[in-house]
Formats: structure tokens, sequence, C-alpha cells
């Protein structure tokens, strides 16, 4: 088919506020072996991108400049793996994908725009009966969720799981996914609305952390066994409450640190309760390493979408040209679930 030579994206300049964003023109990107280029319909907000242009969060040598990690669409082109025999990106995967194919895909940045290039390994399927908007809301969050919940942290069935800020993104697909798989589920929200948005998603226990101590009232429902397994992205003082909370051989997992990274704390917990303190962030992984996570995904949580026995839920959906209105909704926090941009 024939492509168009420039396309439209959000460019957020030198960083800063929200308004720095700006819709522009540009050329589409350059097609590295191994990936695929996907005319986007929608593309997910994360607040990785939130940090990104702020200046915080730097993207990785090679990647898009562009913010956005996930979107969904039509592959309209397809790498030749011979183009660089030598290259790390050469993979046997583009073959799986041809053009016209209508996948979701985790991106190394980019998403912010009418076309994106993504490595082949890190696209999967739309899942079926999921509209294009919901499967654009997926990778993020799942990929983080099942290499951080899953893979790092050991949860298992009978385990009781403690995930903070359970109305977003990350909350919501935790939520779900360890319901799924058995776990009890604790979670931390803010506001009534909120508390029953989490309640449908199937949590155990909930907290509102502006009106309750949630460390106080697990301890309560725990005693001295304590949680198995934590998921949090806020940091600051709530990793001393989090270690003080989790039982023997428990494990914390850090994926963000809202409140800040640079703690004192009291680490003998570490030592009598044999616990697990670890964390990762997605974007640095290799292409190899987020290929596996892919098919993990393909295998273990696919089959639950396309049951419908978990999902996403999209809170707002925006022009690409409104970027700044999602960015704004995202700083706020008032949202539960998902925003999108539609692209096309």
């Amino acid at each position: 088919m024939t492509l168009p030579t420039t396309m439209k994206y959000i460019d957020h300049g030198q960083g800063g506020p929200a308004s720095s964003m700006k819709l522009k023109e540009g050329p589409l990107p350059q097609l590295q072996p191994g990936c695929v280029l996907i005319e986007v319909a929608y593309a997910g907000i994360n607040r990785p991108d939130v940090l990104q242009r702020a200046g915080a969060y730097p993207p990785p040598a090679g990647a898009s400049p562009v913010l956005g990690l996930e979107v969904a669409g039509k592959i309209v082109a397809v790498a030749d793996d011979d183009a660089n025999k030598d290259s790390r990106m050469k993979t046997a995967w583009s073959k799986q994908w041809k053009i016209g194919d209508v996948v979701c895909a985790l991106t190394p940045g980019g998403g912010y725009a009418e076309y994106c290039a993504a490595p082949a390994s890190n696209c999967l399927p739309v899942p079926k009966d999921l509209t294009l908007a919901e499967a654009a809301a997926l990778p993020e969050d799942y990929f983080t969720v099942w290499t951080n919940v899953f893979d790092r942290g050991r949860l298992r069935a009978g385990e009781k799981f403690l995930v903070h800020g359970g109305a977003g993104g990350i909350g919501i697909t935790a939520i779900q996914l360890a319901k799924a798989f058995g776990a009890v589920v604790f979670t931390t929200v803010n506001g009534a609305n909120k508390v029953e948005a989490v309640k449908k998603l199937g949590a155990d226990f909930i907290f509102d952390y502006k009106k309750q101590d949630w460390a106080e009232e697990i301890r309560k429902i725990c005693g001295r066994q304590g949680l198995d397994c934590i998921l949090d992205f806020v940091g600051g003082g709530y990793i001393q409450k989090n270690l003080k909370l989790l039982g023997m051989n428990g494990r914390l997992v850090q994926i963000a640190f809202l409140q800040g990274s640079k703690v004192e704390l009291d680490c003998m917990p570490i030592l009598t309760r044999s616990l697990t303190f670890t964390g990762s962030t997605l974007r640095p992984r290799s292409v190899e390493e987020k290929a596996a996570i892919a098919q993990a995904l393909l295998k273990n949580v696919w089959p639950l979408l396309e049951a419908r026995k978990v999902g996403t839920l999209i809170h707002a959906t925006h022009p690409l040209s409104e970027a700044q209105k999602a960015h704004e909704l995202m700083e706020s926090s008032e949202h539960i679930g998902k925003i999108v941009l539609k692209v096309i």
C-alpha cells in the first residue's frame, strides 16, 4: 500500500507542563529490522508519558522522542529482517504479521502519532470482541502487572495481595488478574466512587486512604501472618509501612516512586521475615525480554480477556489534538481506569 510521507503527531518540545504539547506534522518513523509500522487508531495515556513530558523520564537510546507507550491499530508495513542480519532487532516474529493485521502493541515510544513503529515481537492480536480503544489500553498495564506481580512477585492462588492506587490503570489490571488467579485482594483508593469501582472489579478489602489508616486496618485483618505480596508505585513513606505489613517470605514490588525514592528505612523486617524487596520498570528492558512477557500474556491472559473474565475500563477518550486535556486529567488523578487518545 502507498503510505503518506508525513504524519500528525504530538510534540512536547523541551518538556514542561501539559500545555507544552502541540499537534505538529513530520516524517513517518523509519522502520528498523524486526519492526512493524502501525497506523494508530488509539493510543493509551500512562504516568510515564507525563513524567517524560515534564523532562523527568527521558526515553532510552534509540527510542522515538514522541510520547506514547501503547497503541492499537492496523499494520501497514513490515520490515525486511534481512536488511541487517547483525541487528539485535532481527527476529522471526515479523514473519508472524502481515499488512492489514490489527494489533495492539507495547512501543518504545511514538504512540501519540498517526503512525508508530514497534518491535513485531511486542505486538499482540486484539482480543476477540474488544474495541480498538480497549485494546490500546492493555499493553503497558498488562505487561507491567504480569512481569512484576507474577514473575517478580511470584503471586500464587490463596495468597494475600495489596495493590495501591486500585482505581488507576495498573490498579484495575492488578486487581482483576490477582482475583482471576485466586488471590485475596487488598487495595487503597481515594473517594467513594473509586471504592465502588474497585468493589465491582472484585477487590476483597478496600481502604480509602484519605479517611482510613490503611496500614492499621490491614494489620487488624491479617494479624501476624501479614500480606504475601504488595505492588506499590507510591514510595516515600509507604515503603516502611509496606515492609511492616509483609509476612514471612513476603514480597514488596516497587514500580515507581510518586512520593520519592530517597527514604530512611528500618530494614530489619527484611532479615527477620525473609522478605524480598524488588522492582522494575518496563521501558528499559530489551525487546527480547518484552517478547517473553508478550508470549506469557498470550498464553495466560489473552484467553481471560476473550472470555471477558478480565478487561480494562476506559474513563475518557480524547482526540489526538486534545492530548493536553488528557494529560491534565491524568495529573488530576480523578480518573477511574484508562485515558486514551483517538488518533484516526
